[in-house]
């Protein structure tokens, strides 16, 4: 009999689309669908189990199905369901918990794939230039997203040592974009005017939903010749975009505001639902995120379709157009570029627009 996998967050749009996407792997048998709440689109002939990951059930989940490969999709920013932020910590952490306690006691189980995210490495002035697998973070997220991504690792080291005969494969994904991308930054990306932090234009990393999928699948199979594919891998298409360039591209004006405004500004919008303008996207919207993805390439063998620029692209194409046209924000920031009080005001004036400019260098990796 072939493999039977069994797959978290089905609910969620990205589990769903991998949960049809591994069915038509030839060594897969079976596929076992998990969430806590009901899909609202197609498993395909996946079985879906209701399950709360939370609970201690999703042990005898395991068993029943014989689980030999577990995809454990169900880390994200966003709540599935009407829960907020608490219950987003709990199925991230406490769910991973239950996970790994049940895949321990289950003899059957072969291969486990995480899905994590470049936010461990959180976001800060002094951050390096790149961060690579082993780089340590200058100072570890206190909160929100970033801190569950952090736990929810180093449970997995754990149930790594606990249990060496099992291949781990935790993937690092950088910002997930696509037509259909679900997450705060996406929300963030979709405002009609985008609040900004004045001085600052973070470089930023995106990762297509494709991709996701694609590397994925890769993961929770057999590596094949010449790679392997248990460790830690950071995902990120090739190349960065700046803030600026990507409001530019989407046609979307800027609203650069001293920090304590973008933190105030931030409550509003999480008050009002439009967006959860959290701390830790403060700190990636003013330092940005870079991760090098040498051994994407070099040891697990995935080579993304789509480049950064590429991605955002993909992304911008579904947004419609923004409020001013393209073509027009390009000519009023090179327009505000060349006025003289710019030149005379600094580096940090100068990077505030919406074009497509160089950071000024800082420490920070700007």
């Amino acid at each position: 009999m072939g493999k039977v996998v069994l797959v978290t967050g089905a609910a969620r749009q990205l589990g769903g689309r991998f949960v049809r996407r591994i069915q038509r792997d030839p060594e897969v048998d079976r596929v076992i669908a998990v969430d806590a709440v009901a899909p609202g689109h197609s498993l395909g002939d996946a079985r879906f189990v209701a399950a709360d990951i939370r609970r201690p059930t999703i042990a005898r989940v395991l068993a029943e199905h014989a689980v030999d490969t577990v995809v454990h999709l169900d880390v994200s920013a966003k709540s599935a369901g009407t829960g907020g932020r608490t219950a987003v910590k709990e199925t991230n952490v406490i769910g991973t918990m239950q996970l790994l306690g049940a895949c321990q006691k289950a003899p059957r189980v072969r291969r486990l794939v995480v899905k994590s995210s470049t936010n461990v490495y959180g976001s800060a002035p002094r951050d390096p230039a790149v961060f690579s697998e082993t780089t340590p973070p200058k100072s570890l997220p206190s909160g929100g997203f970033a801190k569950d991504v952090v736990e929810v690792e180093g449970y997995v080291r754990g149930f790594a040592r606990r249990r060496p005969d099992v291949a781990v494969c935790v993937l690092r994904f950088a910002n997930i974009l696509g037509p259909e991308a679900d997450s705060p930054l996406a929300d963030y990306l979709s405002l009609p005017v985008l609040p900004t932090v004045f001085g600052y234009d973070p470089r930023l990393q995106f990762v297509h939903e494709d991709d996701v999928l694609d590397v994925l699948g890769i993961a929770s199979r057999e590596p094949r010749r010449g790679t392997l594919n248990s460790g830690t891998f950071n995902i990120a298409g090739d190349g960065v975009l700046l803030l600026s360039q990507c409001a530019r591209r989407l046609g979307r004006p800027t609203m650069p505001l001293l920090l304590p405004a973008v933190t105030w500004v931030g409550q509003a919008l999480r008050r009002a639902g439009m967006t959860d303008f959290s701390p830790e996207q403060i700190r990636l919207l003013t330092h940005g995120r870079v991760v090098s993805t040498v051994q994407m390439r070099e040891t697990l063998g995935f080579h993304p379709a789509f480049t950064t620029a590429e991605t955002f692209a993909e992304f911008a194409r579904g947004q419609g157009p923004g409020l001013l046209p393209p073509e027009a924000v390009g000519r009023a920031v090179d327009r505000l570029a060349a006025a003289p009080f710019i030149g005379a005001a600094g580096g940090a004036s100068r990077i505030t627009g919406a074009g497509g400019t160089s950071p000024t260098p800082s420490a920070g990796g700007q």
